[in-house]
């Protein structure tokens, strides 16, 4: 019997050191509800007095300072070159043309011919210095001047009762017309007539051509000296009856 006792006390086994912080906390922690429960003033004052030796103060980082980074040099000036010079350029000399002399003109005839050619008088129609010619000589008594001026009607067909009664009679010719082509002379009368556009009425334009030299009269055409010269009018002779 005593063997048995004595082999079970020598067989028991020891406490885990885990297992008796587990019941020590158990404890602890069932004493610190019973006086929070019954003093919580002093459990209070005394959490307060152990977290403040625990505090722990931290000061914000102080802000740096940026360091502005001197700009770079950008290199003194430097010395000024040579000024430049241009070289001089000569225009080159031009080539003088040889002058050409033109061809002298023949001499005038020295002939005594009347007939027209180039001698420096004569009654000839051809390019004389003077004469009696209707040519461009220095002077004469030839019509040969240029007008500068239209001839300016100043009497027109009157006795419109001569014009013959057309088919259809006198109505079928009102509104109708004739353009006739006229020469006036110096002295202001009719010398040529043509039909230039004539009417439907070839009879009645017939008659206009022999009344122009009757009754048309012109105040004539002049040249640049003013002298009265002939010149060609065209003349339209409208009808009213």
């Amino acid at each position: 019997m005593s063997e048995t006792a004595t082999r079970f006390s020598t067989t028991r086994k020891r406490l885990n050191p885990w297992v008796i912080v587990l019941i020590l906390l158990i404890h602890l922690g069932i004493f610190y509800v019973l006086i929070r429960a019954l003093a919580p003033t002093a459990v209070a004052s005394v959490e307060q007095t152990v977290v403040s030796a625990f505090t722990v103060t931290v000061s914000a980082p102080e802000e740096e300072t940026p360091v502005t980074e001197p700009e770079p040099d950008e290199g003194a000036q430097g010395d000024p070159g040579e000024e430049a010079v241009p070289q001089p350029v000569s225009a080159p000399t031009p080539r003088q043309q040889v002058r050409e002399d033109r061809p002298v003109p023949r001499a005038a005839s020295t002939g005594s011919a009347t007939t027209s050619g180039a001698t420096q008088s004569g009654d000839g129609t051809g390019a004389a210095g003077s004469g009696t010619g209707t040519g461009s000589g220095r002077g004469g008594s030839g019509q040969g001047g240029v007008a500068a001026t239209k001839p300016v009607l100043i009497r027109s067909i009157t006795d419109s009762s001569a014009f013959p009664i057309p088919p259809g009679g006198r109505q079928a010719r009102i509104g109708e017309s004739v353009i006739v082509r006229l020469t006036v002379n110096a002295q202001g009368r009719v010398t040529a007539c043509s039909i230039y556009r004539p009417s439907p009425f070839p009879e009645t334009d017939a008659v206009v051509c022999r009344l122009s030299y009757e009754q048309i009269r012109f105040e004539p055409a002049r040249d640049a000296q003013g002298n009265p010269v002939p010149a060609p009018f065209y003349y339209r002779q409208r009808f009213f009856n």
